[in-house]
């Protein structure tokens, strides 16, 4: 499969339902979620595809071109300092957004669905994660999944894009 998207399902919540939020999972542990506001789409991307840039830092994967649009690629969780992407693999998994005028491709582990959540949903993320990781949240939501209790990273769509790496190119 050379690419799918995500769309907003036909029978979408009730207002009163929440904001919707794009799930994924960031690393094997580390599930987050973003704003559908900045979520262009999800898709799968062919390794051939990206073209990689000379001198770039680490999580800087490279280039890509959808839909007559040039978007960097970055790997998320490595920008993050949480893990890197495994290097061999034959596809990446991304979530195109577009956060004013900046189009980027984050290239992640899997997306898990559309999820929709009150904002007071949305608590502090100190004491639940690293302090580096805080500049780049706007909270955790914490989720009962089964008999476990999982924490989501509520990641700032505009604090990741003005982030000393992608400034730095």
């Amino acid at each position: 499969m050379n690419s799918s998207a995500l769309a907003l399902p036909a029978n979408r919540p009730q207002k009163n339902a929440g904001d919707a939020y794009l799930k994924f999972q960031l690393a094997p542990k580390t599930p987050a979620v973003f704003s559908m506001r900045y979520v262009q789409e999800a898709i799968i991307l062919p390794t051939r595809r990206l073209t990689p840039m000379p001198n770039m830092p680490s999580p800087m994967l490279g280039l890509t071109n959808r839909r007559s649009r040039v978007f960097w690629v970055v790997d998320l969780a490595q920008m993050l300092g949480i893990a890197a992407l495994d290097a061999n693999v034959q596809q990446y998994t991304l979530i195109l957004m577009q956060v004013g005028s900046v189009p980027l491709g984050l290239a992640i582990q899997q997306v898990k669905g559309i999820a929709w959540f009150h904002p007071d949903a949305v608590q502090s993320p100190l004491r639940q994660v690293t302090t580096a990781l805080v500049p780049y949240l706007r909270g955790c939501i914490l989720q009962q999944h089964e008999q476990l209790q999982e924490i989501l990273l509520v990641l700032d769509a505009e604090a990741i894009v003005q982030s000393p790496i992608l400034r730095s190119i």
